[in-house]
């Protein structure tokens, strides 16, 4: 049995393309589009697709630093998930507060509806990603859990959702799915698939180049505006410029505070055996998780590997992001050690891969959009790591307000939801320290006593945005 440090230090996901993935070519000189997009993850590639299937005829440039998929897209917990902001009965609470609940549930039944559009464009693109729509089990491994997840079933139902969509499990039920360490009970959201993020997102650019979009990497934005984007290889003008750099929103100029750019780290099995299948369950590849208030996550991969990660490395101060900050051996070792209390059985498997990535978190912990047709900007924003499927909603419905059409996503309450900025340092570090000090210390008590930490959990629901 190899030890975490001896894994390999990339991307599971992106150390599986045969041959390795190669970067296009960098933009050329000045050039003129109809729309110019900058970043090549999920957000901006959908943009792009939408738009291109709508109007074939236009001419839109994608700008990205590194490669397609380079950045979260590439690196996440290959969850399509169906909730928005990490929290559904949350999340209808506060969006029904800029609209009403009717508009509020009509917003996280379209995310619902994103899975399947995700597995609908994928099977008629050709796009091999291992879509496999499992739904998402929530296991309660403590009393304080069980008693959360009763009271939000109860708020669920309240609120208009129904068993199909999203529904608590006994123990034994529980177990079904994933044969966990304490398990007192279980919520599965059904509207939920596992995948292989590199593969969708290397795959939709390569429809999208297919299709007439000009893709352009090893290509860094410098600075961007009305009708303009600034690169190191030249400048684009386009009617319609789209800023789709999530986390990296940060490196643009005056952007520094726009999201808080969040470490997230995972860590990947070899190929588990049958026997050990049976053992852990995971029928149908659900994705997986606990309530713990420090979140963690996990799937089984279509060859049967156990892909885990949570957010363990702290907040760095200014919003930095340094690359040396993904392989925190420390933090890989206690992403295992998590993942083996959890499923005992994976004790002996061989950890192959770990990595890390950035999400972005915007202040109100709710994402949006906005499209400015007078400037002819667009600005997307701060998926709190559920940016898989809410990603192809928001670039659905960029492509829609590009194009000025009215449909049943661009009147949706997220459309014009743009936080203000963080605080400045050193408030907004201390505050992100804290709350993450505060929350770990509220896991080990629950742990340790079986008594709900409150004042934790309220501190919770507010930064999940419930």
């Amino acid at each position: 049995m190899s030890t975490v440090a001896e894994a390999t230090p990339r991307p599971l996901w992106l150390d599986r393309f045969d041959p390795p993935i190669q970067a296009r070519p960098p933009l050329d000189g000045d050039r003129q589009f109809d729309v110019a997009i900058v970043g090549g993850g999920f957000s901006g590639l959908w943009t792009a697709y939408y738009l291109l299937r709508a109007d074939p005829s236009l001419r839109i440039a994608l700008l990205e630093r590194h490669h397609c998929g380079f950045g979260a897209s590439g690196r996440n917990g290959g969850w399509a998930c169906g909730e928005l902001g990490g929290s559904t009965g949350g999340t209808v609470a506060r969006y029904a507060k800029r609209s009403s609940h009717a508009e509020a549930m009509r917003l996280v039944r379209a995310v619902f509806d994103a899975v399947e559009e995700i597995g609908r464009v994928s099977a008629a693109e050709g796009i091999g990603c291992d879509y496999a729509k499992g739904g998402t089990i929530r296991l309660a491994r403590n009393a304080p859990q069980a008693k959360r997840q009763r009271e939000e079933i109860d708020e669920l139902r309240a609120q208009g959702f129904t068993s199909d969509e999203i529904r608590l499990l006994d123990a034994t039920e529980a177990r079904r799915y994933l044969n966990a360490t304490d398990v007192y009970s279980g919520i599965l959201l059904g509207p939920s698939a596992a995948l292989d993020p590199a593969k969708l997102v290397v795959g939709l650019a390569e429809v999208v180049e297919a299709a007439g979009g000009a893709v352009y990497e090893q290509t860094t934005v410098t600075g961007l505006g009305p009708r303009r984007v600034r690169t190191d290889c030249g400048t684009v003008t386009a009617d319609a410029v789209v800023r789709a750099t999530e986390a990296y929103t940060r490196d643009l100029a005056g952007q520094r505070r726009a999201v808080l750019p969040v470490y997230s780290l995972m860590i990947a099995t070899e190929p588990l055996a049958a026997d050990v299948l049976d053992e852990i369950g995971l029928p149908g590849r659900p994705t997986f998780c606990d309530d713990r208030h420090m979140v963690i996550y996990g799937q089984l991969t279509a060859d049967h590997r156990i892909a885990f990660g949570g957010r363990g490395v702290p907040y760095l101060y200014g919003s930095r992001i340094d690359p040396r900050t993904e392989l925190n051996e420390r933090s890989h070792r206690l992403i295992h050690d998590t993942l083996v209390e959890l499923l005992p059985p994976l004790v002996g498997a061989r950890v192959t891969h770990r990595w890390g990535g950035v999400l972005a978190i915007p202040r109100d912990w709710l994402p949006g959009l906005a499209f400015d047709p007078s400037a002819g900007i667009g600005l997307f924003g701060g998926y709190v790591g559920t940016g898989v499927a809410c990603a192809n909603l928001a670039g659905r419905t960029m492509a829609e307000l590009i194009l000025g059409s009215e449909t049943e996503r661009t009147s949706l309450p997220w459309v014009g939801a743009v936080a203000r900025a963080w605080a400045p340092e050193p408030f907004r570090w201390i505050g992100v320290r804290s709350s993450r000090r505060i929350l770990r210390a509220a896991d080990d008590r629950e742990y340790a006593t079986d008594r709900e930490a409150r004042a934790a959990y309220r501190l919770s629901r507010i930064l999940r945005g419930a």
